[in-house]
């Protein structure tokens, strides 16, 4: 029998995967760009003395924002496709059904946030500073 509880948890970590590929845009562009920004390049030098791989996202970045995206597209996809998927019959589990369900589409879209800001400072900022 097809509950959809199963469904709604693999839509929730598909979720929670996706906060955490889309994140890494954020730590190859948004953070490095806030930080020369805000005249704070002797802290970027700091985070990339200590964190080198930063430099190799920001290297990489088309890459990493082809499987972010990637990632985000079949989480939405996943989301689209449980919106209406049956919760239990039991109050309990339906409300934890229920709750499960907003929450994994909260995090979907906090991290499509990350992406676009991501995007933005990799992409479009430098575009419109040049």
């Amino acid at each position: 029998m097809d509950d959809g509880v199963a469904q709604t948890r693999g839509s929730l970590w598909s979720s929670v995967a996706t906060l955490f590929a889309t994140s890494s845009t954020l730590v190859c562009c948004a953070i490095p760009a806030m930080l020369v920004a805000l005249g704070a390049g002797a802290a970027l030098s700091s985070l990339v003395a200590v964190f080198p791989q930063v430099v190799w996202l920001s290297e990489h970045k088309e890459a990493l924002f082809a499987i972010s995206g990637a990632a985000l597209a079949i989480s939405g996809w996943m989301q689209w496709r449980n919106r209406t998927a049956p919760c239990p019959v039991d109050p309990r589990l339906r409300d934890a059904c229920l709750r499960t369900r907003k929450a994994s589409g909260r995090v979907y879209f906090v991290s499509l946030g990350c992406y676009l800001v991501g995007g933005w400072f990799a992409f479009v900022q430098p575009w419109l500073s040049a």
